[in-house]
């Protein structure tokens, strides 16, 4: 399953997150511009190996300042390319929300927080593990949690290939992340401890941490400068990909649903990639709203109705809600 987007719109922009999701793919290709030894040595000097704090003759290697930092800078490390993009796609799906439920500086607290206990179960479980553990896994497994406690209820729309067919499906959240959680500890039990270079257990913790952490963090005051970031990061535009489930009235061929845009895009118009999703059909375009609509207006799409017995197929009316 591939998380494409959620359903819950973030009201700031999610700077912490986007910072984050920068840093990694910069120290990624940082990684990369090394030698082959000289990148075996910085891994195994910024990644988070257990036996450098269970064995004294491997700890002598390092200094007290590389062993304290490795718990920060292994989750900001990758080994390749699948993994950077599939840790920094779903920070980037569940980040933004958890961000804007917390405020910026609270969320680089607690995104800090999860991937540092998240090495500490990784750690105390495989204590005397000689293989560096690397990623951002843990901590993004903390964001999920905390989202899986924020919003349950929200949609999220994932690609599941089914054979041969690749189907776009809309699962609650704790439904995605539950059948998530489940796999990553089928995944931990069923296999050696870190096989094949995944730290299953360490994104057990990050997700557990995550709740906990959650109402933890929830309970520190914001800052008066994250307050005024908060003004300052305020979002002007409605998600670009939205899902319409329309109705339809009586016997009627006719479907209708709604489209949100905000006062902003009213004015100038704006591009939305709409999924309509009726029964099991799911249909996807992109959809160009006209400058200058007004609240209430509604756009006509022709032959996107329903079809009747006789075989004639209504239209669709998206009616304009603007929020700002």
């Amino acid at each position: 399953m591939i998380p494409i987007r959620d359903t819950i719109r973030s009201e700031t922009y999610p700077v912490v997150n986007s910072v984050l999701i920068a840093a990694n793919v910069v120290i990624f290709l940082v990684t990369l511009s090394q030698g082959r030894a000289d990148h075996t040595q910085f891994v195994y000097t910024y990644g988070l190996v257990p036996a450098r704090y269970s064995l004294p003759q491997m700890a002598a290697y390092f200094s007290s300042f590389q062993q304290a930092v490795a718990f920060i800078t292994f989750m900001f490390l990758h080994g390749g390319l699948l993994h950077l993009l599939g840790n920094m796609w779903s920070l980037y799906i569940f980040g933004d929300n958890v961000e804007d439920h917390l405020g910026h500086f609270r969320y680089l607290a607690f995104y800090l927080l999860c991937g540092i206990l998240s090495g500490l179960s990784h750690l105390v479980l495989n204590w005397h593990s000689q293989i560096p553990t690397i990623g951002a896994s843990g901590a993004i497994a903390g964001v999920m949690g905390a989202y899986a406690v924020l919003y349950p209820k929200a949609k999220v729309l994932t690609l599941v290939p089914i054979f041969f067919f690749i189907q776009f499906v809309e699962l609650p959240a704790f439904i995605f992340l539950g059948i998530w959680f489940l796999f990553q500890f089928l995944s931990a039990t069923g296999s050696s401890a870190q096989s094949a270079g995944i730290a299953w257990w360490a994104h057990i913790g990050g997700f557990i941490f995550g709740i906990g952490l959650l109402k933890v963090i929830e309970l520190l005051p914001q800052f008066g400068a994250d307050r005024k970031i908060r003004d300052l990061t305020h979002k002007h535009s409605t998600p670009r990909l939205q899902v319409i489930r329309p109705a339809q009235v009586g016997s009627d061929s006719n479907s209708y649903g709604v489209i949100d845009i905000s006062q902003r895009e009213a004015l100038t118009g704006a591009h939305k990639l709409v999924n309509i999703t009726q029964g099991m059909k799911r249909r996807t375009f992109m959809l160009n709203i006209p400058a200058g609509v007004s609240e209430g207006s509604k756009l006509r799409l022709r032959g996107m109705g329903n079809q009747t017995p006789a075989g004639v197929r209504g239209d669709l009316f998206l009616k304009v809600r603007i929020k700002d």
